[in-house]
């Protein structure tokens, strides 16, 4: 980010941004809502708690199984929430615990087919309610909506990167000037 662009400390964004911030907050609490969450899962035919279903997505994509304290990590929650779920997904056959075999004292957890097939199935309804929502936005508006959408999720990420750098050289300055 350049120095030109940065915000003033008494604020002073353009009103661009505070319209953007607005429509995300929307889209968040739209998309977070317990009976959204509650109709989607009942018509994926996927009896789970909502709070499992950004865990059961991580698992999904990633390469290869992961322990709890990395999943906690990247969703950004404490470690005896993950423990919590993860505990109910492998009762309801989701997810399994497995040694790992670098070290007998962890586990990872990895997906098991139901769990590939639930996650399938809620993506399902919400492409399918996400496509019946924008019916009347031509392709060509949702691909251009997607390429942006995905542009900005990147410039946030690599926004977050960078303020969490800046942190961690602002922790290791104080410690060397103590």
């Amino acid at each position: 980010m350049s120095s030109s662009q940065r915000v003033p400390a008494g604020g002073g964004v353009p009103p661009d941004i505070e319209d953007i911030e607005r429509a995300l907050t929307r889209i968040a609490h739209l998309f977070g809502r317990h009976r959204q969450h509650n109709r989607q899962a009942s018509e994926a035919g996927v009896p789970i708690d909502r709070a499992a279903v950004p865990l059961l997505r991580l698992l999904a994509e990633a390469p290869d199984p992961m322990r709890p304290s990395e999943l906690a990590a990247r969703l950004g929650v404490e470690a005896p929430h993950v423990t919590r779920q993860v505990q109910r997904l492998e009762k309801a056959g989701y997810v399994e615990r497995v040694p790992d075999p670098d070290d007998r004292r962890a586990q990872w957890v990895r997906l098991r087919e139901p769990g590939y097939e639930a996650v399938e199935a809620i993506r399902a309804v919400g492409r399918r309610w996400m496509f019946e929502a924008l019916a009347e936005w031509s392709p060509a508006e949702r691909q251009r909506l997607a390429t942006l959408f995905h542009r900005m999720v990147d410039d946030f990420v690599a926004h977050s990167d960078y303020l969490d750098e800046a942190a961690t050289a602002h922790k290791a300055g104080g410690r060397a000037a103590s």
